[in-house]
């Protein structure tokens, strides 16, 4: 029996709205090629951009980004 393939994760938060001076999604940080490109994306590249998006959300004017 074959199995179907697992979920890709994707950090997105249904947030579409992109920031013009960081050109980074206000819900996700990632940009719109990454986000474009998700389910292309090996493993360890979508890893690489997983590991990357804390740093990110610092790169945005705090103003634009919904209370947590």
């Amino acid at each position: 029996m074959t199995h179907p393939p697992p979920a890709i994760a994707t950090p997105c938060t249904k947030v579409c709205i992109v920031d013009g001076a960081s050109n980074l999604c206000l819900g996700c940080f990632r940009t719109l090629g990454e986000i474009g490109g998700w389910s292309s994306l090996s493993d360890e590249q979508r890893a690489a951009v997983m590991a990357e998006l804390p740093q990110r959300r610092a790169r945005i004017d705090p103003t634009l980004l919904s209370p947590s």
